[in-house]
């Protein structure tokens, strides 16, 4: 892709320890959170407008709990013109009067708020979850439009700049309120954003037009002001385009906060009435049970007691398919069942090899299919935790069915009704990935540890199996490979694959919604899996054709 960093980044020390890397990523989380700098923050300033986290700070009740989506979105990235932190947009589910909503603002630090191809796919993963999960939708609109030098990134296909408009007027018909605020520059085809929401509110100083006076003197000889072309006023009196018209941002979000007052109370809460026991083990022990180490061995019984209400759970035909822990639990009072890798090595109770942690075996395959379907029944939200290497390889495994069995709970997954959560805590690598609900079989939210790798396969194998294709070709083409050339090649790929296997990268892409502090897992899944089941809609049960 144009405009992606192919130096090396910033790199983790070997062996990883998992707090070590949360204190790491936490400071490269406070240099993303200045956008653009200090020097453009003072910028904004100066023509008396807030930053993007500061109209967001306005606008949300104080003291409730909120959730940003997409953080690490372009790390790294577009480097060549600067960089765009956050792709160049803040998107934070919160609290307003009451009202859960979900903020896409404009960071007009960055670029003066300009659209990256990953700008585009944030704003459609924000209307994705306002869609599904039935949140109204607030615009927070300061943008000078596409990035012009990547336009053809931007500008054509069905995930690019028009289907945010399209996802607009869908929405609306679907009920999801959408509030959009004009508080700064909403030029050319951004225009229609604000026009195709519910609701236009509208700052003095703000400009809303399709072509601004430059060009409009290029195209058609007209002089013209950039307030008289579609300042606020033209807009509220002439035009009849907004809805208000607001004197600062202040007032504008004073008011948003009273229009959204108006919207109906939230559906009450889906929690057991019972008092919500804590779980039987303290959050930071989260650091000493999953090391990040790629060797790393540990009872997923230990993780679910630093996760779940009282350390309890009933776990689900607990002596079969043992490479899968499946089970029921609860989370701040929310029912739930709970997939996830079985990180120790074990030999099978019935004599056979030993089998490995984080791979999936067959008979764990068809256990966790049928549990996938019981959550259906049950109408229980589902939370997969991946810690996987991939399903099981082999002559032994081909003829036990492993296809057959893997796509059995591919199937049960894909055709799921419930909603479906999913955290990486290690690694997600290959058609693992797939089967414990990546990010291509739409759970609800997807977050990682700052210990996970993201891969079709580990990066050593990666790079082993990159590193013989590549001596192979070489040696065909008559040309010798000595060891020190070999060597330098094989470090090459390793780095690669180092740096493409890194959580980062994949967040960067928008492969998951957010990095997670460990210590702060049960808060995050619990405030995201209340969101969730409040909307849930039961729906016919059907698990389409698979082989039995």
């Amino acid at each position: 892709m144009t405009g992606v960093d192919t130096r090396p980044s910033e790199r983790r020390p070997e062996p990883r320890d998992l707090r070590g890397l949360t204190e790491e990523f936490a400071a490269i989380e406070d240099r993303i959170h200045l956008g653009g700098g200090s020097e453009a923050i003072e910028r904004q300033h100066a023509k008396g407008r807030k930053t993007a986290r500061e109209r967001i700070e306005c606008l949300l009740d104080t003291d409730t709990p909120k959730l940003e989506i997409g953080l690490w979105a372009a790390h790294e990235m577009y480097t060549e013109w600067g960089g765009a932190p956050s792709a160049g947009v803040i998107v934070t589910i919160g609290v307003v009067r009451g009202r859960r909503v979900i903020v896409v603002a404009n960071d007009a630090t960055v670029k003066a708020g300009a659209c990256f191809p990953l700008t585009i796919k944030k704003i459609l993963r924000a209307q994705e979850i306002a869609r599904t999960n039935r949140l109204p939708l607030v615009y927070l609109v300061d943008s000078s439009g596409v990035f012009l030098p990547m336009q053809d990134e931007v500008f054509p296909d069905e995930d690019d700049f028009g289907r945010i408009f399209r996802n607009n007027a869908v929405l609306s018909a679907e009920g999801v309120p959408q509030y959009a605020a004009i508080m700064g520059n909403c030029v050319a085809g951004g225009a229609y954003l604000p026009v195709l929401s519910d609701t236009v509110l509208m700052t003095e100083g703000s400009g809303l037009y399709l072509a601004g006076p430059a060009l409009v003197k290029a195209a058609i000889g007209q002089d013209v002001s950039h307030e008289d072309l579609g300042g606020a006023h033209v807009h509220a009196a002439f035009s009849g385009t907004i809805d208000y018209r607001e004197p600062d941002d202040d007032a504008c979000i004073d008011r948003l906060r009273r229009l959204i007052a108006v919207l109906p109370d939230d559906p009450k809460e889906r929690l057991d009435s019972a008092v919500v026991e804590p779980p039987a083990r303290p959050a930071g022990d989260f650091y000493s049970v999953v090391r990040a180490e790629a060797s790393a061995q540990y009872d997923v019984r230990d993780l679910l007691a630093c996760l779940l209400d009282g350390g309890l759970f009933d776990e689900y035909r607990a002596e079969y398919g043992k490479s899968l822990f499946c089970g029921f639990g609860r989370l701040k009072g929310i029912p739930l069942g709970i997939v996830a890798n079985q990180k120790l090595r074990f030999r099978p109770e019935g004599g056979g090899p030993m089998q490995f942690g984080g791979v999936i075996y067959g008979d764990s395959a068809d256990k966790a299919a049928r549990f996938v379907m019981e959550c259906n029944q049950t109408e229980a939200p589902i939370l997969f935790i991946q810690d996987v290497n991939g399903f099981d390889v082999g002559r032994d495994a081909e003829r036990s069915g492993i296809i057959r069995r893997g796509a059995k709970l591919v199937s049960a997954v894909s055709n799921c009704r419930v909603p479906k959560l999913t955290l990486i805590v290690g690694h997600s690598f290959g058609a693992g990935h797939y089967a414990l609900c990546g990010r291509a079989f739409d759970p609800r939210f997807l977050f990682a540890w700052p210990g996970a790798r993201y891969a079709v396969m580990g990066g050593s194998q990666a790079a082993k199996t990159m590193l013989d294709i590549n001596v192979a070709a070489l040696k065909r083409q008559g040309k010798t490979i000595d060891d020190e050339e070999q060597s330098r090649m094989a470090a090459e790929l390793r780095a690669r694959y180092d740096r493409e296997t890194d959580v980062r990268y994949a967040a960067a892409r928008l492969w998951v919604d957010a990095i997670i502090d460990p210590a702060r897992t049960r808060e995050v899944l619990s405030f995201a899996l209340d969101l969730a089941v409040r909307t849930r809609a039961p729906s016919p049960i059907t698990t389409g054709v698979y082989q039995v």
